[in-house]
Order: C-alpha cells, then sequence, then structure tokens
C-alpha cells in the first residue's frame, strides 16, 4: 500500500524521511512501562542509516576523516537549538542544589560513562564533595572501562540504583540515554519521580518515552551516525557538550567560579597549584611569591587567600569573613569590614 507523503517527516539535518506514523506511535501508549519500547528501532533517527556513508569502507582515510569531522560540525548547531529547554533545567538543577540538594547522571554505555566522566570532574574544578555531583552507569564500575551492553534492559537494576542512594526532593536526576529508551535510565528516572526529585532528560530522539516522563526534557537531535547506530560518535559528542552546560552553568549559579576564575580549584598537583597560584595574583594583583606564601597558609584555598591578601588577615579570620558572606568571594571583598 502506497504511502502519502504527508505522513513522512524529513529529517532536517540529513534530508532523510521517516514515517511519521512511526513516530506517533512511538510517542503514544506510554500508560504502561513497557509501551513505546517496542518501536523498531529503524524508526529511531540514531539507528537510520545514512546513505553518504554507506561505502566508506572502499574511501581512503583522510576522506573518512572528513566526512566524520563534516557530520561533527552539525552537532553545535543541534545543542544551539536545545539550549532554551537546556537552561530551564540548569536552572531547576542550580535551585534544588542551592538548598542541599545533590545531582545524578544516570546512564548506560557510553551515556552512562559521559555522566561518570562529568560527575568526576566536579571535585576538581569546583571543589566540590564527591557526594554532591554522582555517576551511575548501568553494570557499575566495570562497565566504565568494558561494554556490558545486557545492563541497560535492567528497568528494576535503575530504580534500585536510585534508591539505594536515598534520592529526595532536594535532589535532580539526569537520565542520559540516546535513544531515549533505554530501560535502566526509565527506571531510574521513574524512581526518582516517585521520590519527589527533579528530573531531566537527555536524548537524541524526539518524543521519546524518557522525554515523556522528564520534568525537563532535553531532546539534542543529531540525525543518523557515519557508523549506523554508533552513537558514540554524534550523539556522544552532543551529551558530553550539554553535561559540559549543566555542570559548568550550575557550579557558576552556585558561586563556584569568580568571574571566569576557577576559585574553588583543588590544589592536588603542581599544574593545579600554579594555577590556584596564578588565580590569586589576577584576583589580587599580587605577585607569584606573594600568592603562593597565602596559597600555603591558607591550605591552597584560594578565596581565602585572595581575603588574607586583600584584607590583612589571617587564615581563620580570612575564612570567618567568608562564612559571614556565604562562602561568596564577591560579598566578602566588598564587605564593610573584617569579620
Amino acid at each position: 500500500m502506497e504511502t502519502d507523503d504527508r505522513d513522512k517527516m524529513t529529517d532536517p539535518l540529513t534530508g532523510l524521511s521517516t514515517q511519521r506514523s512511526g513516530l506517533d506511535a512511538e510517542q503514544s501508549g506510554l500508560g504502561t512501562e513497557q509501551s513505546g519500547l517496542d518501536t523498531e528501532q529503524s524508526e529511531l533517527y540514531t539507528e537510520q542509516s545514512d546513505p553518504r556513508y554507506r561505502e566508506i569502507d572502499r574511501l581512503p582515510t583522510e576522506e573518512i576523516a572528513r566526512l566524520m569531522n563534516a557530520a561533527d560540525a552539525t552537532v553545535p548547531g543541534a545543542v544551539a537549538r536545545a539550549i532554551p529547554a537546556v537552561s530551564a533545567a540548569i536552572d531547576a538543577i542550580a535551585g534544588r542544589m542551592g538548598r542541599g540538594g545533590r545531582l545524578f547522571y544516570v546512564g548506560a554505555g557510553t551515556s552512562g560513562r559521559l555522566g561518570v566522566l562529568d560527575a568526576s570532574e566536579c571535585p576538581p574544578t569546583f571543589g566540590t564533595d564527591p557526594e554532591l555531583v554522582q555517576g551511575v552507569i548501568a553494570g557499575g564500575e566495570a562497565a566504565l572501562t568494558r561494554s556490558i551492553e545486557g545492563a541497560e534492559d535492567d528497568h528494576d537494576g535503575g530504580a534500585a540504583a536510585v534508591a539505594g542512594r536515598g534520592l529526595g526532593p532536594l535532589d535532580s536526576l539526569v537520565g542520559i540515554s540516546a535513544s531515549g529508551r533505554a530501560p535502566f535510565v526509565l527506571g531510574a528516572l521513574g524512581e526518582a519521580a516517585r521520590r519527589g526529585a527533579l528530573t531531566v532528560s537527555l536524548s537524541c530522539n524526539p518524543g521519546s518515552p524518557l522525554s515523556e516522563r522528564a520534568e525537563h526534557p532535553i531532546e539534542v537531535v543529531v540525525g543518523p551516525e557515519v557508523v549506523a547506530g554508533s552513537t558514540r560518535l554524534k550523539a556522544g559528542t552532543a551529551q558530553k557538550l550539554v553535561l559540559n552546560m549543566i555542570s559548568t552553568i550550575a557550579m557558576i549559579r552556585l558561586g563556584r567560579t569568580y568571574g571566569n576564575a576557577m576559585i574553588e580549584v583543588s590544589a592536588v598537583n603542581e599544574k593545579l597549584a600554579r594555577r590556584a597560584t596564578r588565580i590569586v595574583g589576577d584576583i589580587t594583583g599580587a605577585g607569584p611569591a606573594a600568592a603562593r606564601a597565602a596559597l600555603e597558609t591558607a591550605d591552597w584555598n584560594v578565596k581565602v587567600a585572595v581575603l588574607m591578601i586583600e584584607r590583612d588577615l589571617g587564615p581563620d579570620g580570612a575564612r570567618a569573613l567568608l562564612k559571614a558572606n556565604g562562602d561568596r568571594l564577591e560579598a566578602a571583598r566588598h564587605t564593610g569590614g573584617a569579620a
């Protein structure tokens, strides 16, 4: 039977057509947990095959590299179209974190690894407690270094992972799934919602079950991959860019930067010690020797060192001044007097 062209949907990134009826079917019948998971994989944008890449195995290496580079260049535009949704999610997350909440990333496979990566970089970059931002991957730590693909199908395992971490109303959970339908992630998102936590989804297909269940759905539609279905490529790049925004902007909103300076940096190695010294010098105008001496006395706390230099305080006095100003350097620098 012929299909009316009006029932087709064209991907703006690739020009490929997909049946609108298939997408409508995917979005309908979401009353039960498994409905929406039964649509054929071929209907997902992330599973489609782009005809431009069907003979890449016959091309010279440089030509394949240029094709991949051109494909990757489309990702920032797709992320840009999702910025309103990303921004709304960040504001909601930061609001809860400002009241003592935690942030959780939950994913499977590449999506899970990207979440764990972003979470693990928050302590050295922003001086956060490791418990503040946590990454959860289907299959546990073993899945970080080897593929445990079947773990993504464990719906109950996703729910249990959330329950085991005691999520509550002040916490936020970002469910990451390129397809938008990984059962582990759906289980985690559902349990987080049941506990009153904020729910955010990050996927690369429109109208996915994950989007339907999240308070803040983020959809970055990047289209088919150079290697069909390999969502570690454009989809993974898009997810990394969005996660960069979520963690970085949330920390900016929480006052964990000063301008664009990493004032909560943990000086755990010489490179970071030099960075902290440079930051103190840039803010106060002190020379490298004076900045480093203040940092050493301040146990390498940049904010304390800045106040020691500018307000002629000892480390205890600088800490008290910070505490009196909500641990915000800007307020402490311009307050009326020493604590």
